[in-house]
């Protein structure tokens, strides 16, 4: 337990250090306007590590295999074809018709409802339902990005370059205005989820251990795929996708920090992932100079990092 404290204060320190590097490095003559712009993306930022780090280990707990994100499993998947249909039926008049609030609460009423959807086709019905999940999930996935894809080949060009815009995660193009009805959302789930902390310990137990202890099991996983789906609802909805930027921070988590407290393992990820997602957005600025988006040097490193697990996990 000393040793995962001393282990999250250095990372406090580190993303503290983090976050200070990206707000003051070469400010220039005009502070003020490069602070405010800044200060939007870095609130950003920490919203999506947040969103990513907290239902990317809720997911991971529920189906107990540290390889499944909610990404991989087609949720953002939902947003996407949800964005192509609107897309598809109202063309470049799909901001007059839905702003950018209503938008985003329908985003999190689908994303909501596709994971009322798994619920239902996999936690009703049976024990052992692991690999079962993670089929459906794949199928609906592949079937979500089918439609999107085909719809997207029909629609005319220049709105085509409107979905687009949502295709690829990115911290330079961040909507403002929904900036704060996002945090005040994410402050409130985070805040059950965290009180909900104890339940994850018991379902890390395998779900014949949490019954035999007194847990309603189908009624918590139904509310932990609730937080799940507003979490990457929200994250989704202000940058876009970013398929494998869970699996990394996550993984990362459990070989810094040997415990089973969710709750020092939740603090540890959000700080991993912030570490990660400001560190890997000012190298983009700085190193690459915009030239390679954020979302794909995540994706990247993400995507073999998975690959590695998986051998990993074949050799043992």
């Amino acid at each position: 337990m000393r040793e995962n404290k001393r282990k999250i204060t250095l990372l406090i320190i580190l993303a503290f250090v983090t976050i200070l590097l990206f707000l003051g490095f070469k400010l220039g003559s005009s502070w003020e306007f490069a602070l405010r712009l800044r200060s939007i993306k870095l609130v950003a930022m920490l919203i999506v590590s947040c969103c990513v780090a907290y239902s990317s280990v809720a997911f991971q707990t529920i189906t107990g295999n540290r390889i499944l994100t909610p990404a991989i499993m087609g949720f953002e998947s939902v947003y996407m074809l949800l964005q192509t249909v609107l897309i598809f039926i109202y063309g470049d008049t799909t901001f007059r018709v839905l702003n950018n609030l209503d938008n985003f609460l329908l985003s999190v009423a689908c994303m909501i409802g596709f994971s009322f959807l798994l619920y239902l086709l996999i936690y009703k019905r049976g024990r052992n339902n692991m690999y079962l999940l993670l089929l459906v999930g794949l199928v609906l996935g592949i079937l979500f990005n089918t439609l999107s894809s085909f719809m997207q080949l029909l629609i005319d060009p220049n709105d085509f370059f409107i979905i687009q815009g949502k295709m690829f995660a990115s911290f330079n193009k961040i909507n403002e205005g929904l900036l704060w009805y996002a945090v005040v959302i994410l402050v409130f789930v985070l805040v059950i989820g965290f009180r909900m902390n104890k339940y994850l310990d018991v379902l890390a137990l395998g779900r014949e251990q949490a019954i035999s202890l007194g847990l309603n099991y189908n009624r918590t996983v139904k509310h932990f795929l609730i937080i799940i789906a507003v979490l990457v609802s929200i994250s989704t909805a202000l940058i876009g996708p970013v398929a494998f930027l869970g699996l990394l921070v996550t993984n990362v988590t459990y070989q810094l920090i040997k415990t089973q407290n969710h709750g020092l393992i939740i603090i540890a990820c959000c700080l991993v992932s912030v570490v990660t997602v400001i560190g890997g957005q000012f190298m983009m600025e700085r190193v690459f100079n915009f030239s390679t988006p954020i979302s794909t040097i995540i994706n990247l490193v993400g995507g073999i990092y998975f690959l590695y697990l998986l051998l990993k996990v074949k050799k043992i």
